[in-house]
C-alpha cells in the first residue's frame, strides 16, 4: 500500500511538471495572418528597457526584459500582446514561473506562440482574443522569486510543455528579438 502511494504521488508530480496545453484550432485557424510584431514592453519597440539575459545566453530559451532603472522599477508595467492572437493559457504556474501567459498566433500560415512569464498581474482570460499592442499583464516577480522583470519566449513549435526556461535544446523555440526584428510590419 505504502508503494502505491508513493507512486502515485511520483507520477503526479512527474505529470504537473510536464504539463503541455491543449489548443484550440478552430479559433486560430479562422484568424488571419498577423500583419506585424512588436515587442512585449515599452510598445512598440521596448523604449525605456533592456534585454538583460538574450535567447542561447547560459541555454536561455528566451529573453528577460528589465526596465532601465534596475532592481524593481519595472514592477507592475505594461506587458502587451506581440501580435493578434488567441490566448491559449492565462494561469499561476507556481515555482520559478509565477504568473504566465500563452498567446497563440498565426504566421506565414503557421502557428507560433509567444510567453510572458512571471507576470505580477493577468490581464487576460483562457480563450480571449487580443489583438497587437493589447495589454495582457504587468511586470512581476515570480511571486517574489526574482526582481521585476518579463521572461519571453517565442515559440515556432506550438503545445510545447513549460519547461524550464533553460535548455542547451532549443529545437521549437525562436530568438524572440531576431523574430520580431525580422518582422514588425508585413503587408
Amino acid at each position: 500500500m505504502k508503494f502505491k502511494i508513493s507512486f502515485f504521488i511520483l507520477v503526479f508530480v512527474l505529470s504537473c511538471n510536464h504539463q503541455s496545453h491543449e489548443v484550440n484550432e478552430a479559433k486560430i485557424d479562422d484568424f488571419p495572418n498577423s500583419k506585424g510584431f512588436d515587442f512585449p514592453v515599452g510598445k512598440p519597440n521596448a523604449r525605456g528597457y533592456y534585454n538583460a539575459q538574450v535567447f542561447g545566453k547560459n541555454n536561455h530559451l528566451g529573453d528577460d526584459w528589465n526596465g532601465v532603472g534596475g532592481g524593481n522599477t519595472d514592477l507592475g508595467d505594461a506587458i502587451y500582446a506581440i501580435a493578434d492572437g488567441y490566448v491559449v493559457s492565462a494561469e499561476d504556474m507556481n515555482g520559478g514561473w509565477g504568473n504566465v501567459i500563452r498567446v497563440l498566433h498565426k504566421f506565414d500560415g503557421k502557428k507560433i506562440e509567444s510567453l510572458y512569464a512571471h507576470c505580477d498581474k493577468i490581464l487576460v482570460n483562457k480563450g480571449d482574443i487580443v489583438l497587437k499592442g493589447d495589454k495582457i499583464g504587468t511586470i512581476g516577480t515570480a511571486n517574489g522569486k526574482y526582481l521585476a522583470h518579463l521572461h519571453f519566449e517565442i515559440r515556432g513549435q506550438v503545445g510545447l510543455p513549460l519547461g524550464a526556461g533553460y535548455s542547451s535544446e532549443t529545437e521549437g523555440y525562436l530568438d524572440p528579438t531576431k523574430f520580431i526584428n525580422k518582422n514588425r510590419n508585413i503587408e
